[in-house]
């Protein structure tokens, strides 16, 4: 036999002993491959994402960060970049590169270790959804068989967007779309060639490769890359060279959020966890749609921030935050301040110092740097030097207590000094020395008439406590009570026009051993009033009168029905003066039932909520106030949702809110709280009276109702106010529920500009809603509001609530309900209209309050 032959015999009895060990390899593993059919129908795990109503992104939550897109979405540059570094055969080869895993096994077969990768772009694809990365040769050889089944089942365009998609590049981004967010805040048609080149070098060791973790192992890789993509021809020589010179400019990006609602995304995420659990809601690549409009969002949050700092300011300057160094005023001058400086730090080392530290919201880090007569120059976080003039100065008195501020300062030195680690912001384009709010507040908005959230902020900061002060804070809400006890009194057959006494009371405590002394705020008492007036004036005498007409009892099932627990309302009588705690979500609902003619709706954030794939899988359930709304035909039976099959679109018919009040006593008091704006009376004969929400009168518009609420030692500062499209409740107060909001002496650097006196709901919870009603309002058209059927109007003497003919300032029109007009005539009035049977006036029941 020649040599030949044997040389023959022994290729092809090795080809042959390699096909049986192949196939007894497979037929070993069969039952340990996974099925790669599932790839068919793969759901790769995206982050859930919350958007305003108007298609605003809020918030993104999930481990991995993912933006998943089809291949026709990508640049063609990416992915020849891909290929150019991973796979150059990728289009040509069946799933395995026979050259790639010659190469190594020739180092398996001289070290003994898998440490050559030979993967292709299809092993790499299994390996991700099937395999471990562990360097193991029952490993590679299982990832060989499921890249062969891969190719059987996909096309290579179908292989290449799921691995460009699936592939991990570091940072918790997985796939080009998410790294392109990531690293660079971009889209992928976004990206340079550079940039490119950089993502597409990440395969191979995401956690040490990646820009952000190193520079310069980023730049050796991505060099490496443009190289290939060099010798591919995917790139000529000049976009070669102008790439390889690019500096690596990278920075952690978040996703691109266009609304700032941080409360509200909280409340979504965990909505959609209790929903779906939260590996589902985490995962599903879920878009949840709230009610917010992001308009509102935004006014809401410039209204809150802005109140909060104008409290801050009316009580004084607490100081820097730091020193950067030390400095000692030794003598000033007309022109500038002289310090003996300390440790001063050169520009470098100053912008080392301001990097090292955290902006909060609009508050930017800075020292100073020179301090003038009354101006200083500071340095910003970032570089920028800027001027502070005297007018974002001049506010700074010193911090004494709640109680106390000093003096109104002269000169910058005596606020600030070279070296001050302080915080700084714009207003009206000029900058402003700050500080960080001690003082908490929140604000929501409502649509009254289906319980949907437009807007909420929970607190200043959500970075700085996400306690969520709309929801979770129940604080006493003071004289924003006192409609709902006059909405019982009016069930008790008491009017608008109805005389009670506004005079002192004085109770004797036998528990206590002491006399009960409530008093009005600001202690005046007018004698015999109208509950319209009283009302309007927040008179607490009154509504301690008032309730003990209707009874505790009935006063508290009463309150009931507007959605406040029973277990929050004291049973005795200092309930009338808002001893009751809420939260402002509770209290806002409550006002809703006013606003919307008498239904109790239900606050909601989500509206609708779609899957990966685009199908409606969660709509809200309409409940709107309605008498004569179609009844739900929906299987479900939760009453403010409907959880849809996610192949299933359903259409809900609007059902009806529950009536809880009359349509007649809702218009009376929202008639009412329009007089705690417009007030009463006639100005010009003498007679004429403001309410404590009369500041509301600049929004110019008639259609707006409210009442202030302030509590003992003014602790809590309440504004509730509404149209017939939106309520919206605003609170000012601290965290710590015993602390005063105190009050604030006169400043004598601003002149008629500011509000002094001791904090209450109108100079300090009406600010914040009013600046949020003047941005939104102008979005809904004014509405008169027309009296329901069974209201009468009556022209009444002002002084005794009886009938008059007197068309004078001495007598007015007045709202009643059908039947409860008053029936006899003031003194030298002559009866001109009757309305309904006459009946005795309540003269025993009158008696009795006074």
């Amino acid at each position: 036999m020649s040599w030949f032959k044997k040389i023959l015999i022994v290729l092809t009895s090795g080809f042959l002993l390699s096909l049986v060990a192949i196939f007894a390899t497979y037929f070993l593993l069969k039952n340990q491959l996974p099925d790669v059919s599932t790839l068919k129908d793969v759901r790769l795990q995206t982050p859930m994402q919350i958007f305003t109503a108007d298609g605003e992104l809020i918030s993104q939550f999930g481990e991995q960060r993912r933006i998943p897109l089809k291949l026709d979405e990508m640049p063609p540059l990416l992915i020849q970049a891909f290929l150019a570094i991973e796979d150059t055969r990728f289009y040509d080869h069946p799933g395995i590169d026979i050259i790639g895993i010659m190469r190594a096994a020739s180092v398996v077969a001289t070290s003994g270790e898998l440490s050559q990768g030979a993967s292709t772009i299809t092993q790499q694809l299994a390996r991700n959804f099937f395999l471990t990365r562990e360097k193991k040769l029952i490993r590679k050889i299982k990832e060989i068989f499921l890249a062969i089944h891969i190719e059987q089942l996909l096309t290579k365009d179908e292989i290449l967007e799921l691995y460009l998609n699936k592939i991990e590049l570091g940072q918790r981004a997985f796939g080009v779309g998410a790294a392109a967010q990531v690293y660079f805040g971009k889209t992928v048609h976004e990206l340079s060639v550079d940039e490119m080149a950089i993502i597409a070098g990440l395969p191979k060791a995401p956690s040490i490769l990646n820009p952000v973790r190193s520079a310069s192992n980023a730049r050796a890789r991505r060099n490496v890359v443009l190289g290939r993509m060099l010798d591919t021809g995917a790139i000529d020589q000049a976009t070669y060279e102008q790439a390889i010179a690019a500096p690596i400019t990278s920075r952690l990006h978040g996703a691109q959020i266009t609304a700032s609602a941080p409360y509200i995304a909280e409340m979504a995420r965990q909505q959609m966890v209790d929903l779906f659990g939260e590996e589902v809601a985490y995962s599903d690549g879920f878009r949840v749609y709230t009610t917010v409009t992001s308009q509102q969002q935004a006014a809401a949050l410039r209204a809150l921030q802005q109140n909060v700092y104008d409290y801050d300011e009316r009580h004084g300057y607490r100081g820097p935050v730091a020193r950067a160094w030390q400095a000692t005023l030794l003598a000033k001058d007309a022109e500038t301040a002289e310090f003996t400086e300390t440790g001063r730090l050169d520009a470098e080392e100053l912008q080392q110092y301001l990097n090292r530290q955290s902006a909060i919201e609009d508050l930017i880090p800075a020292v100073v740097t020179h301090v003038a007569q009354q101006s200083v120059d500071v340095m910003l976080k970032g570089g920028q030097s800027v001027t502070i003039d005297w007018e974002g100065l001049k506010w700074a008195r010193s911090f004494i207590n709640d109680e106390r501020q000093g003096a109104a300062p002269k000169t910058a030195a005596a606020i600030l000094a070279p070296g001050m680690h302080i915080l700084v912001r714009q207003q009206d384009k000029a900058w402003r020395l700050s500080q960080v709010p001690a003082v908490s507040s929140a604000l929501i908005a409502l649509d009254p008439q289906n319980g949907a959230i437009r807007a909420l902020v929970g607190g200043f900061s959500f970075a700085q406590s996400q306690f969520n002060r709309v929801i979770q804070a129940k604080r006493q809400v003071g004289s924003n009570i006192k409609p709902f006890i006059y909405s019982a009194a009016l069930e008790q057959g008491y009017t608008l026009a109805s005389i009670i006494n506004d005079a002192p009371i004085h109770q004797w405590d036998s528990n206590a051993g002491i006399a009960w002394r409530p008093k009005n705020s600001p202690a005046v008492y007018d004698g015999p009033i109208r509950i319209r007036e009283a009302l309007a004036k927040s008179k607490n005498v009154v509504s301690i009168r008032l309730l003990r007409a209707v009874g505790i009892d009935a006063g508290i099932e009463h309150l009931q029905k507007f959605g406040f627990a029973a277990t929050d309302l004291p049973r005795n009588e200092t309930l009338a003066l808002g001893s009751a705690s809420s939260t402002p979500l509770e209290v806002a609902t409550g006002y809703a039932v006013f606003a919307n003619g008498g239904f109790l709706v239900q606050p909601y954030l989500i509206e609708k909520v779609f899957n990966a794939d685009n199908q409606l899988i969660y709509a809200h359930k309409q409940v709107v106030a309605c008498d004569d709304c179609q009844p739900s035909k929906t299987h479900n039976d939760n009453q403010h949702a409907a959880l849809l099959d996610e192949n299933t679109v359903v259409e809900h018919a609007i059902t009806a809110a529950p009536r809880v009040i009359s349509a007649q006593n809702a218009f009376l008091i929202a008639d009412a709280l329009k007089s705690s704006i417009w007030g009463g009376g006639n100005w010009q004969q003498g007679t004429g009276w403001n309410g404590t929400a009369w500041k509301a009168q600049s929004l110019g518009r008639r259609d707006i109702a409210g009442k202030t609420g302030t509590t003992n030692d003014s602790k809590d500062t309440w504004f509730s106010g509404f149209t017939p499209q939106l309520v919206v409740t605003s609170w000012v107060g601290f965290d710590d529920a015993n602390r005063s909001l105190g009050r604030a002496t006169w400043n004598a650097n601003l002149g008629r500009d500011q509000s002094s006196g001791t904090e209450a709901g109108a100079r300090t919870a009406l600010p914040a809603w009013l600046s949020f009603m003047r941005d939104v309002l102008p979005s809904y058209p004014e509405q008169t509001l027309t009296p329901p059927i069974g209201i009468s109007s009556v022209r009444i003497d002002l002084a005794s609530g009886l009938l008059s003919r007197r068309n004078d300032y001495t007598s007015a029109f007045e709202f009643f309900k059908l039947g409860s007009e008053p029936t006899q005539y003031a003194a030298g009035s002559l009866p001109l209209v009757q309305f309904g049977e006459e009946k005795p006036e309540k003269a025993a029941e009158l008696d009795e309050l006074f």
